[in-house]
């Protein structure tokens, strides 16, 4: 039902933008639900056609640099940073964060401060330069994770939101009368 895009009076799916999404994507699983909301927001919302065509596998997942530290948690994703937590997990593998510094950065992306963002950048860079990635690269990266993270969802957050819809497509689907009547 979802994958075909009737989602009519389902929780957080029934914009004609998001039932787009969802036919795009051809969602088959919770995970897609949970991808979906994090992907519908301005900052990720550019990303959705790579998504659906990577989940879908018309494009092969391209993961940023460094790979061997970036890959194993940006694979379910298809190499797009679409959760908080994965933007925190980069600071800290590709830079050196600590997971308290990493929720900093995430904190100081959300609030677009220009002097603390010129902070992290040069933080973040430094880290990661000395951490064997090239300067470009390093740069390139934050300026992906500052384009998201602004806009970006935590996952249990999305997993929330995502729980309640499908309840409320299962009860669309089974008990339609009495859905809608309620």
């Amino acid at each position: 039902m979802l994958a075909e895009g009737r989602a009519n009076g389902v929780f957080q799916f029934e914009s004609a933008g998001m039932k787009d999404v969802l036919t795009k994507m051809r969602v088959s699983r919770f995970e897609d639900l949970i991808a979906a909301v994090s992907l519908f927001r301005p900052g990720p919302m550019e990303m959705i056609p790579t998504y659906c065509k990577r989940k879908l596998g018309a494009e092969t997942p391209v993961y940023p640099e460094p790979v061997d530290r970036t890959k194993p948690f940006l694979e379910e994703t298809f190499g797009i940073m679409v959760y908080q937590e994965q933007v925190m997990k980069v600071a800290q593998e590709v830079a050196g964060y600590s997971l308290g510094q990493a929720d900093l950065l995430r904190r100081a992306m959300g609030k677009k401060i220009p002097e603390e963002m010129a902070k992290e950048k040069g933080r973040f860079i430094e880290g990661a330069t000395s951490r064997g990635t090239p300067d470009k690269k390093a740069a390139e990266l934050f300026d992906l994770i500052e384009k998201f993270a602004g806009y970006g969802f935590n996952k249990s957050h999305a997993a929330a939101y995502a729980l309640i819809a499908y309840q409320t497509a299962w009860l669309k689907c089974h008990y339609p009368v009495e859905y809608f009547s309620a």
